[in-house]
């Protein structure tokens, strides 16, 4: 998903599922909202975020990276709906 679309979708005030794979440090700098499980923990925690399986996810990340590769993992996991912020939180805040 693109920082312009994701934009658009905020704007409309529509409610997303974040889930947001940076640092705790990184999140306390700038936070989106959502559910917060670093990338480290990803696999460790699966199971906070199980429930959304089948529901649209936008990961999301500092410059798209580490979200992509989430979205890899996920989808290997079994989630049907999951995209990655392009760019990530760098490419939203550029707009």
């Amino acid at each position: 998903m693109s920082a312009e679309e994701f934009k658009r979708h905020l704007d409309k005030k529509e409610i997303l599922n974040l889930v947001d794979v940076r640092t705790p440090r990184e999140v306390e700098d700038f936070n989106l909202g959502g559910i917060h499980i670093p990338m480290d923990e990803l696999l460790l925690r699966i199971d906070q975020i199980e429930h959304l399986q089948n529901q649209e996810l936008i990961l999301i990340c500092g410059t798209g990276l580490l979200s992509g590769i989430a979205v890899k993992i996920l989808t290997k996991k079994g989630f049907k709906h999951v995209h990655n912020l392009e760019g990530g939180i760098e490419a939203f805040l550029s707009l």
